[in-house]
C-alpha cells in the first residue's frame, strides 16, 4: 500500500455536496489503483466525502489532519 499520492486536488472551499462531485469526477480521470490527495476543510466536506467516496468503490488510505484543513488520501478503485 503506497501513500505517496500521484495526484493533487485542492477543494478547500468547497461546499459540499460539490466537493464530493469533483472529487469524484477527478478520480475518473485517472487510473485505475493511483492515489490522489484531496485537502478538504473541516466540517461537512471532511465528514461526508471519504464515505460517499468508500461508497463509490474507493479506497481510503488515510486522513491526515493538517493545519485548518484534512488531506484525504484514496486510491482509485
Amino acid at each position: 500500500m503506497t501513500e505517496n499520492p500521484q495526484k493533487s486536488l485542492d477543494l478547500r472551499g468547497v461546499p459540499c455536496p460539490l466537493s464530493f462531485v469533483r472529487a469524484k469526477l477527478y478520480l475518473e480521470r485517472i487510473g485505475s489503483g493511483e492515489v490522489l490527495e484531496v485537502l478538504l476543510d473541516a466540517g461537512e466536506p471532511i465528514e461526508q466525502v471519504p464515505n460517499s467516496l468508500v461508497v463509490d468503490g474507493h479506497q481510503i488510505q488515510k486522513i491526515e489532519p493538517r493545519e485548518h484543513f484534512f488531506a484525504l488520501m484514496v486510491q482509485k478503485a
